[in-house]
């Protein structure tokens, strides 16, 4: 059984050869999904850069459900040598833009969809969700279990503390800890790393 295990471990994975592979819209040279992946749709919508290593149980999603329609341009993108941790969950429907060498830890969560909650006579789960775009800069790190929510904008070599929940513009080169998420460290050029005034509430 093990050894079987292994051997399925060894041919399962996803990369640009493979018939899997084939069905994104773009998966470049040297990147692979381990095996086994988690939910994988949309794939049509999806563009994978070069050197990325999706772990194992990740789910990769473009849409809400299997065969949606969602246009001409891809609604998701991971860029170049990238490593998304397992069992991470990317979930596109508008707009999310991963940068290049971007890292996360294992359960990370990423949407660009809200519930709606309009009407109090309505279940939740019943109502038009809405969408807005997510990016995520080149450089950053995503700790362990964060959850990055629609119209979060982090910029570039940010630090995304564990657990965090982020929402909105988040400035480059800072970390980001909490829920929600708020600037616990930033970096001045001429003055290196500095906490910022107690006073700051940043909207992240």
């Amino acid at each position: 059984m093990h050894r079987l295990w292994r051997a399925a471990q060894q041919a399962g994975p996803i990369t640009a050869d493979t018939p899997a592979g084939r069905r994104f819209a773009e998966f470049g040279a040297g990147s692979l999904i381990a095996f086994p992946p988690g939910a994988i749709f949309g794939e049509q919508w999806i563009e994978v850069g070069t050197g990325t290593l999706i772990g194992r149980d990740v789910s990769l999603c473009a849409g809400m459900v299997p065969g949606q329609d969602l246009g001409d341009a891809p609604v998701l993108r991971v860029g170049d040598g990238c490593v998304i941790g397992r069992g991470s969950h990317i979930v596109a429907h508008q707009s999310v833009e991963i940068g290049n060498d971007v890292f996360t830890g294992p359960y990370v969560y990423v949407t660009d969809q809200n519930h709606g909650y309009d009407d109090p006579a309505v279940p939740i789960g019943r109502q038009w969700p809405s969408n807005t775009a997510v990016s995520i800069g080149a450089g950053s790190w995503l700790g362990a279990g964060a959850i990055v929510l629609p119209g979060a904008r982090i910029g570039r070599n940010v630090v995304v503390a564990a657990g965090s929940v982020v929402r909105g513009p988040v400035p480059d080169y800072c970390v980001i800890a909490g829920v929600p998420a708020k600037v616990v460290r930033e970096y001045i050029a001429g003055n290196g790393w500095s906490r910022p005034p107690q006073t700051r509430d940043h909207p992240a």
